[in-house]
């Protein structure tokens, strides 16, 4: 509890949350005393009621003095409630977005191990659990702390041999209330871990929508849900009986103390040891400080689960991505202005290669003994269009990620545009280059707005240019709305062969200076792979490029065909070349073209 309350307050001490809603916090602060002053005075009043009698001409100051007191306490407890809830939500907010930025910064390496369905439960529950914290549970505990410090004051004050004798008692009480709080911390981290895998298993099934239903696997996928809910529900129910024991055991015995002061007390008043109203004062205190301590008791388990949610949301704020975007180099980074330059200087002499592969060796971390690139030599000059063909794992899409820095070498060194990868702040390095991935990512938004996604400054005339280019533009218009209408959730809306063609637009709206297509025509019919092929060979030229391809025919045009297999490249040249060798690629070719 401590390590987690621990890093709770470091993330408050790190974002300056209390420095930077000062205000807002000594607002609810100042309220929350009020309030709980104008309770306390409450005790005080009807003593002098009891004390004065209600025969007596001065009753009616009495009631009116409460009724003063009422209308404070009603204010003070309003301000205090929105200037409390305010927090929450703020708070809360600051942490949605400093966990979504941290998750944005990390490699696809991480999602290996860290399903998208548990960063959404840590984004919705877990810090709902943290709004309550703050926003509610909070302010109740602050507000009874108050009220139990100035209750026992108070109590002190009327009759300090019955407060002493009941502060003991209500001491002896925090023993048991302490062990069966551990038991509860640890069933409140895992329940919300059962909670995450719902939702990670609920989001996995709805991605995959369409195969559960073409496999007829509604039933199965039900059963398998409802599984981890009741896993779920049966790990809460524990937590919750848990608490129910701890609550009662904590009003049991707090109700048990005060009530046996109360007979002392009230011994006092028949030996005329004590007045009336001074035994109701003590009695008004002394349900206070009951009140305080149920309340605290409950907030103590909302503390509990929030600390556990904490946790789990401090563990993504302090992820250390595998490379950050501010990496310093050993030598001086490369930026796009000063590479413009290099290159304008050079256009009349011999320029660097675009891309170049020294000696690359790569083994993910999950198959460390095999080498998904081995020793791998290539390279490629500016301007020119190579291909990528080979068996499925040969390492071609590991060699994309190598590209993108999305994973980094073993051994050897990757140079683009003549300088060290390394050199390049990754932000720079994947702004010169552009992708069109083998399975295209449509984003719940208009058309325009999907293309767009490639240049966020550019005007709609060129989002339509570059739609036209990728042989886009004729079905696009053709929607509803035209670059309007919604695509739906993950492109659900369109044909494989037209998010691969908004794929394609993305990227020529871009401008890149290397373009990395991966498969990019392999979901078109032969008509509009004809024509994307044509909107290429406008924009390719003068462009690098690189192309995966599966489909032999898409590469026959390429300056030069790179075959890979295990890593290694086994042949390189021009497709009438690479079928006079005889080797994998004619093999390759002759089951296709046959």
């Amino acid at each position: 509890m401590a390590t987690k309350l621990s890093s709770l307050t470091r993330w408050l001490r790190e974002y300056r949350v209390i420095a930077r809603y000062k205000t807002q916090w000594f607002l609810a602060g100042l309220f929350l005393l009020l309030a709980a002053m104008a309770t306390l005075a409450v005790p005080l009043a009807f003593r002098d009621l009891v004390n004065t009698g209600l025969t007596n001409q001065a009753i009616n100051q009495q009631f009116i003095n409460l009724l003063i007191l009422a209308a404070i306490l009603a204010m003070m407890t309003a301000g205090r409630f929105y200037m409390m809830s305010w927090l929450g939500e703020r708070v809360v907010a600051d942490i949605r977005e400093q966990v979504f930025a941290n998750v944005l910064r990390q490699s696809p390496a991480y999602f290996e191990t860290l399903q998208t369905g548990e960063v959404l439960s840590r984004l919705t529950s877990d810090t709902t659990l943290v709004q309550t914290l703050v926003g509610s549970s909070m302010s109740i505990a602050l507000r009874s702390l108050v009220m139990l410090v100035g209750g026992i004051t108070m109590m002190l004050i009327t009759s300090p041999w019955l407060a002493g004798t009941m502060i003991s008692l209500l001491l002896v009480t925090v023993l048991p209330i302490w062990a069966l709080g551990r038991s509860v911390r640890k069933m409140s981290r895992t329940s919300q871990d059962k909670v995450a895998d719902t939702s990670a298993m609920a989001g996995e099934v709805l991605n995959a929508m369409t195969t559960v239903q073409a496999f007829v696997r509604e039933k199965h996928e039900k059963q398998r849900y409802k599984i981890a809910v009741e896993s779920a529900f049966n790990q809460a129910k524990k937590r919750i009986v848990m608490r129910s024991v701890l609550t009662a055991i904590t009003i049991m015995m707090a109700f048990a103390v005060i009530v046996f002061v109360l007979w002392v007390g009230a011994r006092q008043v028949t030996a005329g040891e004590l007045s009336l109203g001074d035994l109701t004062q003590f009695v008004l205190y002394a349900v206070f400080i009951a009140g305080s301590i149920g309340a605290l008791s409950e907030t103590w388990g909302d503390l509990q689960r929030a600390a556990g949610a904490t946790e789990r949301l401090v563990e993504l704020m302090q992820a250390m991505p595998a490379l950050p975007a501010t990496q310093q180099a050993d030598k001086q980074e490369v930026t796009i202005a000063s590479w413009l330059e290099q290159n304008s200087q050079n256009k009349n002499i011999n320029q660097p290669m675009a891309i170049a592969f020294e000696e690359v060796t790569f083994a993910y971390a999950s198959r460390p003994d095999f080498f998904a690139m081995n020793h791998l030599t290539f390279s490629i000059p500016q301007g020119a269009r190579y291909a990528l063909v080979g068996p499925s794992g040969a390492g071609k899409s590991t060699l994309f990620s190598l590209l993108l820095r999305f994973h980094e070498p073993n051994h050897g060194q990757i140079n683009i545009l003549g300088h060290d990868i390394k050199q390049w702040p990754v932000e720079n390095l994947r702004s010169i280059i552009g992708i069109v991935p083998q399975e295209p990512v449509i984003f719940a938004s208009s058309a325009m707005e999907n293309i767009r996604y490639g240049r966020l400054d550019a005007t709609d005339e060129e989002v339509i240019t570059a739609a036209k280019t990728a042989h886009a533009h004729d079905f696009i218009s053709a929607l509803p709305q035209g670059y309007a209408s919604f695509l739906g959730e993950r492109g659900v809306r369109l044909s494989g062969g037209q998010k691969q063609r908004i794929s394609i637009a993305r990227a020529i709206l871009k401008n890149p200076a290397i373009l990395l297509l991966d498969e990019a025509t392999s979901a078109l019919d032969a008509e509009s792979e004809r024509e994307v092929q044509r909107a290429l060979d406008t924009v390719l030229p003068g462009r690098t490029s690189l192309t995966i391809a599966h489909r032999l025919a898409t590469v026959l045009r390429a300056d030069r065909i790179l075959v890979l297999d295990q890593g290694q490249i086994l042949e390189q040249g021009k497709h009438a070349e690479l079928m006079a060798q005889g080797g994998l690629y004619a093999r390759l070719a002759k089951l296709q073209f046959a």
